[in-house]
């Protein structure tokens, strides 16, 4: 019982060190620029030292692109977890316009979201690695819809399906990002934002909105465990 407590608390103070490593780099990055900051800089704001960063961080575009691995997941994860009688269009559908609701970060749109791009557009090594990310989300979808959908290991449709399906998130979020950097906000361009992003879904609909539906009669796959 006391071992089970004590690796509980080990866990606890490890998030912690992790979580203000990562905060405090977004801070440095944020006010002079992710090229400008190093890592060593980094390791004394946070109070530890460099080879905890990097046991925590092993590069130092992880120090800002933190949530990575959830990225990469995430359009894996709401197909997953489409409802009975819901295909993958009407699942990403869906998750695309309660992040709009909520204002998550997860697609980008939320407020503070232009701040981001513009540290990443500063430096090619993040735009590398973003750029890279997405092609990553791309290929965890493919794979999801053909496990999914049962589809055969010469079938190309999860691909398809995959890349059409990640081309209109990308064109949305560009066309947010574009208005969000020059200046207007995020409850500003909702609207908009929502009306493009329903007549998007409503042409991928038309194509594909019958692919992977999952069938009336069987249940949703449970959240993951966190």
């Amino acid at each position: 019982m006391m071992a089970g407590m004590g690796e509980g608390l080990r866990e606890r103070k490890k998030r912690e060190t992790r979580l203000r490593i990562s905060d405090t780099a977004t801070g440095l990055f944020l006010a002079r620029g992710f090229d400008n900051v190093t890592v060593a800089e980094v390791a004394r704001a946070a109070d530890v030292s460099v080879n905890t960063v990097f046991n925590y961080f092993p590069t130092k575009e992880d120090l800002l692109l933190d949530r990575q691995d959830e990225l990469v997941g995430l359009l894996g994860e709401v197909v997953r977890r489409r409802g009975p009688g819901e295909g993958a269009v009407d699942a990403v559908r869906r998750d695309f316009l309660e992040a709009l609701d909520t204002r998550s970060w997860r697609y980008g749109l939320h407020e503070g979201g232009d701040a981001f791009v513009r540290l990443v557009d500063s430096s090619p090594s993040l735009v590398a690695r973003v750029r890279e990310m997405n092609e990553l989300r791309r290929e965890a979808l493919t794979r999801t819809l053909a496990e999914e959908s049962g589809a055969g290991p010469g079938d190309l449709t999860p691909a398809l399906v995959a890349a059409q399906i990640h081309a209109t998130l990308t064109t949305l979020t560009a066309y947010a990002t574009r208005r969000m950097l020059a200046g207007e906000s995020v409850s500003a361009v909702e609207p908009d934002l929502r009306e493009r992003a329903e007549h998007a879904f409503a042409l991928l609909k038309s194509g594909i909105g019958g692919y992977c539906v999952r069938r009336e009669d069987a249940p949703p796959a449970p959240s993951p465990a966190t």
